[in-house]
């Protein structure tokens, strides 16, 4: 009998592989196959409406990872085991099929690498089908649900068609990856990452205005901030100039009276160009507005890039529908209407706040000319791009515009042609937009907050913004370059958001208040001319971290892979005992168990955890691995399927750099490691060439490490003879690379 990877409904049950997904299966579920093995899931119904709930069948049993949108801007991860654990506003579902590792847990180096055998993984995916947008919920007896709906009461269907994908595959990043390549190519509303220009901004240092002033951010303000890094000997390369620089009015502010909670989500734009702090006199008497400021700080402190802050809409609550300079865009008030799902998970101030009060939205058709008129003159004043916020408001606008797909994939394309008329390279940066109607309608924009604000305030949160990152990542990063938000570099847990940042593959941008930073933070995160040490590919979690839930089960580490030009970069954290997921109630056992977080936990690390491996190996590679741990300093050889011990308190972090070992004779074997004062030690290395000697060319400069297996004899840097140290017990070579010049030649003789 052939069995295929193509989903069939038979005698009930939803089938992958030949292996059960779903049972009790309902007659009015079909399949259409889609291309390579995969399929759509669709359903009827007898009445036509704009938001159907069709059941799909039983899910009990198998282990997945699911990512929903918890609050309607963000989405967090839940794991579990069968339907009813699954959220409303499901936007992904991981499920792991397959028999268990026949090996005891005991057996740890033996079982790392046949825990992956006689398993393949399942993806099933809500998605947007014309006018309809997707998602997937359980329900307290197991059924898996798919809610499909339009926004609109007038956009009514009897019938999705292409409401869910379904594939499988042995790889869950291959998976993924090759699944949303297809739905890019068969849909057509949007753009898989490999096809888009990524802006410049990625690959330099940054500081955004947020934390630092919020609204009151001045132009002073701003100068002063640049002033206290430049005095530290650590510029910023680009700055984000956030809310607190458009003209905008609220008119439920009374004065006098006590402030509402939540009242500024009131507030709304009355003009496209910059507010009285950014134009009028400063403190020497000169007068200045928003262009004469940016030239002055690229000219000051090196900037090479400036973005500003504005809404998708203008601002939180929209455009003054009474303001003279914006009746041209046809602003109308509304109110918005949240969907049941968003309803049903974690409401939101600011909703309660736009939904009493409403939005002055703009006129669709006339959503292009509002861009392009506040772009342009921002790109006169010398502006490189921009953030653009509160997304997401956008799903609750759609009635009365034919839906919230249909107003959505309006305002991202009038918003990327406005990008790409008025900015080079791309610039744009999008937020709170983690709804499928906005992932699946990007077709240029190629970087994306992925989860919600790092809390400085809020010690609970700190973990669970690490964990958040890494497995929305897992859909967010086939998009976008997933943007995993600022932090602050003089705060307790600096360390812990730091080094995630260097493994992210994300930009590293901080929040500090002016004289508020911890440099030698920033310098094992930033290089001497300000540009940072970013990995290739979004950082996720490893995959035997997928299944199992790093913030609460009071026993798991979080692993995050990812890749260098030459190395792997596993991170790993303790998430434990600091935080609990919103909408999820710890088990007894999870609360007993947090009590012992306070101390350690202990994980293993393998070369196995970096996937893709073969792109960083060669013919010349004999099959072990130098690793080296960033904090305890520590060098250790291990064959592939080996593992390494390691302990963490909780907020505590460790990065191991891995670098496949090579031949160069049958006498040296050779493995670079890169700056190994920088967390990512192994994005420095840009090139590695064996021939009578080892050649490499490293970017930054300090304190360069490499596992060799006997001393050289000598080492040059850029043709000069320089000093080095050999540990004949490790095998850690160390060579002092000096300031000057952003690439080193390095020659290393034996």
């Amino acid at each position: 009998m052939t069995i295929t990877a193509t989903p069939v409904i038979k005698n009930g049950c939803l089938t992958v592989r030949g292996k059960v997904v779903l049972t009790g299966v309902p007659e009015n579920i079909f399949v259409s196959p889609a291309n390579a093995g995969s399929a759509f899931v669709g359903a009827n119904s007898t009445a036509s409406s704009s938001r159907h709930v069709f059941n799909l069948g039983v899910l009990e049993d198998c282990k997945f990872v699911c990512l929903f949108i918890a609050k309607i801007w963000w989405m967090i991860p839940r794991i579990g085991k069968s339907g009813s654990e699954i959220p409303m506003e499901t936007q992904m579902l991981l499920l792991e099929v397959g028999e268990e590792s026949v090996f005891s847990a005991s057996d740890v180096e033996a079982s790392f690498e046949a825990a992956n055998e006689n398993k393949f993984y399942v993806l099933v995916l809500p998605v947007l089908d014309g006018a309809f947008r997707t998602t997937l919920q359980g329900t307290p007896s197991n059924d898996l649900q798919f809610c499909y709906e339009s926004g609109d009461p007038e956009i009514q269907t009897s019938e999705a068609l292409e409401g869910v994908f379904v594939n499988s595959g042995d790889n869950p990043f291959e998976l993924i990856k090759d699944s949303i390549k297809i739905l890019a190519k068969h849909k057509g509303t949007f753009s898989h990452l490999e096809t888009k220009k990524t802006p410049a901004h990625l690959d330099w240092f940054g500081w955004c205005t947020w934390d630092a002033f919020y609204t009151e951010v001045t132009p002073n303000g701003i100068k002063e901030g640049l002033q206290s890094f430049k005095d530290g000997g650590i510029s910023p390369k680009f700055l984000i100039i956030d809310d607190g620089w458009q003209e905008t009015e609220n008119e439920y502010r009374k004065e006098g009276e006590p402030e509402i909670e939540g009242i500024q989500c009131a507030t709304r734009l009355t003009g496209i160009k910059e507010n009285s702090k950014f134009k009028g006199e400063e403190s020497d008497g000169s007068t200045t507005n928003l262009k004469e400021l940016i030239h002055h700080i690229k000219e000051n402190y090196g900037l090479k890039y400036v973005y500003m802050w504005h809404a998708l809409v203008g601002y939180w609550g929209g455009l003054l529908t009474s303001s003279e300079p914006l009746k041209k865009y046809n602003p109308k008030l509304v109110y918005p209407v949240q969907s049941p799902g968003n309803i049903g998970n974690i409401r939101d101030i600011a909703m309660d706040i736009v939904e009493k009060y409403g939005v002055g939205i703009i006129d669709p058709e006339k959503i292009f000319d509002f861009y392009n008129d506040m772009h342009s003159y921002l790109a006169d004043s010398g502006v490189d791009g921009v953030k653009v916020d509160v997304q997401n408001i956008l799903e609750t606008l759609g009635s009365g515009y034919g839906g919230r797909v249909s107003i959505t994939k309006k305002y991202h394309e009038a918003l990327d042609e406005s990008i790409e008329q008025n900015f080079k390279d791309n610039n744009l940066i999008c937020c709170m937009c983690h709804n499928s109607d906005s992932i699946f309608s990007s077709k240029n924009s190629a970087t994306a907050r992925a989860s919600e604000d790092f809390m400085p305030n809020e010690p609970t949160f700190q973990t669970l913004h690490i964990a958040s990152v890494s497995f929305n990542s897992l859909l967010l990063g086939e998009v976008v370059v997933p943007d995993w938000d600022m932090f602050h570099s003089n705060h307790s847990t600096a360390e812990f958001h730091g080094a995630a940042r260097a493994i992210g593959g994300c930009p590293v941008y901080v929040s500090d208040k002016p004289g508020k930073h911890d440099f030698k933070i920033l310098r094992k995160l930033v290089l001497p001319d300000g540009s940072v040490l970013r990995a290739r590919y979004s950082g996720r979690p490893t995959r035997d971290c997928l299944f199992v839930d790093p913030v609460m089960d009071g026993k798991s580490l979080l692993k995050i892979w990812n890749l260098n030009k030459l190395t792997g970069v596993v991170g790993v954290f303790n998430c434990q005992g600091a935080g609990t997921w919103p909408m999820k109630q710890p088990l007894e056992s999870t609360e007993n168990s947090a009590k012992t977080t306070a101390t350690s936990i202990t994980g293993r690390v393998s070369p196995l955890d970096v996937e893709f491996l073969d792109e960083i190996t060669s013919e010349n590679c004999t099959g072990d691995f130098a690793i080296y741990a960033f904090n305890s300093g520590s060098l250790t050889t291990v064959a592939k399927n080996k593992t390494v011990e390691v302990s963490l308190d909780v907020l505590q972090c460790e990065i191991f750099t891995v670098s496949p070992i090579k031949e160069l004779n049958e006498n040296v074997k050779f493995a670079p490691i890169g700056l190994i004062n920088m967390y990512n030690s192994g994005g420095a290395v840009v090139e590695c060439i064996y021939n009578d000697t080892i050649t490499i060319k490293a970017k930054g400069a300090g304190l360069f490490g490499a596992y060799s297996s006997v001393k050289p004899s000598s080492c040059k840097v850029d043709n000069k003879n320089e000093d080095f140290t050999y540990g004949s017990e490790t095998g850690l070579l160390t060579i002092n690379l000096q300031t000057e010049g952003s690439f080193k030649d390095i020659e290393i003789v034996y």
